[in-house]
């Protein structure tokens, strides 16, 4: 399992809760519930890996909790 933090926030707009993986560019996922889109965003961090490895992308080392000024 990989350690990237993971914001999960309600969209009023999808009608769905939405899960960003912020040290991924472009990773996200999204789910009809909290644990589905937690689900779909493990799901969504590993296949963002394997596809940086197979096009040569430096793969970001987890940094745990983010800071925000």
């Amino acid at each position: 399992m990989y350690k990237y933090e993971i914001i999960i926030y309600w969209s009023e707009e999808d009608e769905a809760f939405i899960a960003e993986v912020p040290e991924l560019a472009g990773c996200m996922a999204d789910g009809k519930t909290y644990e589905e889109a937690l689900k779909n965003a493990q799901v969504a961090i590993q296949e963002w890996i394997e596809i940086a490895k197979e096009i040569g992308r430096e793969i970001p080392t987890p940094k745990g909790k983010l800071a925000y000024a």
